[in-house]
């Protein structure tokens, strides 16, 4: 945290009462799976997952939606395969918090791999800070802890909803990161830019139509944040996207780091977010399954337009 921050977060401590035994008792068993071997909790991801698949119902739902608009060229059948494998991948996901929160990322040294790593090194020599831009993987949680052996960052995050639940991932977050930025700081995160830090952020969320604008989305519009153009912007950072893949094999991960983005920000919102867009819906389709596709991408629609998830039976 920056020393010109006064005010304390909360702590795990200050969640005893009964309301919050059933987060404690889910962290128990988070940190229980979290020291079985690598294979064995990748196995029980994925039978979590295959049992997220027959009793989320609603998430499958919305999964099956977004594939079906995603990817129309895919046969029904293929459309249905991808929806299982995203569902095992999220269940992977899941373990893979575990390992993130309550274990040492140099345990797992041996299973990165890296390329264009030297584009984020002379990035950030040049003293402007860097804006690390990537999308929503299923990995994501796992590969900040991975990506904090490979160099220091910072990262901005979402606040959940259960106070307990927000501070054990804050706390376990700052064990890893210089720095971790609720989303709405952007002050905060603009003097962290500044500074010459690494900020680590993710593109693809849905925020709702004040922070956005319209831009395709696998050909569908789809509100988009603006924000990136401005953080770049603000210090002339310069601007990398980030790929993270969990191997096909499962024996690793692999991270991709772009060269700087040429000629962004452009000035022009449209034209910068498509291109962050593109670069999100190419990584997608490397991996598709992969991706968290269990929220809803399309909630927030252009005046106008129909709700893309409402369900047939409702018209």
């Amino acid at each position: 945290m920056s020393h010109t921050d006064t005010k304390r977060d909360p702590s795990p401590g200050d969640f005893l009462g009964p309301r919050f035994w059933p987060t404690w008792l889910g962290y128990g068993c988070i940190w229980l799976i979290a020291h079985l071997p690598y294979r064995l909790q990748v196995f029980i991801g994925q039978q979590l997952g295959m049992l997220m698949y027959h009793l989320a119902k609603s998430r499958r739902r919305v999964c099956e939606r977004n594939i079906e608009l995603c990817f129309p060229e895919l046969s029904n059948e293929e459309q249905r395969r991808l929806v299982k494998d995203t569902f095992r991948s999220n269940g992977i996901g899941v373990m893979e918090i575990g390992l993130a929160w309550c274990r040492k990322p140099e345990d797992f040294r041996k299973m990165v791999k890296t390329s264009g790593l030297e584009n984020l090194i002379k990035a950030h020599e040049q003293g402007k800070g860097v804006l690390l831009v990537s999308a929503h993987f299923s990995t994501l949680e796992f590969a900040g802890c991975l990506l904090s052996l490979i160099h220091p960052i910072d990262v901005t995050y979402r606040a959940h909803k259960n106070p307990l639940f927000d501070a054990l991932m804050k706390r376990n977050r700052q064990r890893l990161y210089g720095d971790v930025i609720e989303r709405k700081e952007v002050r905060r995160a603009m003097r962290r830019l500044r500074e010459g830090h690494v900020l680590w952020y993710a593109a693809d969320q849905d925020y709702g139509p004040r922070h956005s604008i319209f831009v395709d989305f696998f050909g569908i519009p789809a509100a988009s944040i603006t924000a990136t153009t401005k953080y770049a912007g603000f210090n002339n950072s310069p601007v990398i996207f980030l790929s993270h893949y969990r191997n096909p094999d499962l024996s690793g991960y692999h991270f991709h780091f772009s060269e700087p983005l040429r000629d962004y920000p452009t000035g022009d919102d449209h034209t910068d977010v498509k291109r962050i867009n593109t670069l999100i819906e190419a990584a997608i389709r490397k991996a598709p399954e992969q991706y968290i596709w269990l929220h809803r991408r399309f909630k927030t629609r252009p005046p106008g337009s129909p709700d893309l998830y409402k369900r047939k039976s409702e018209d």
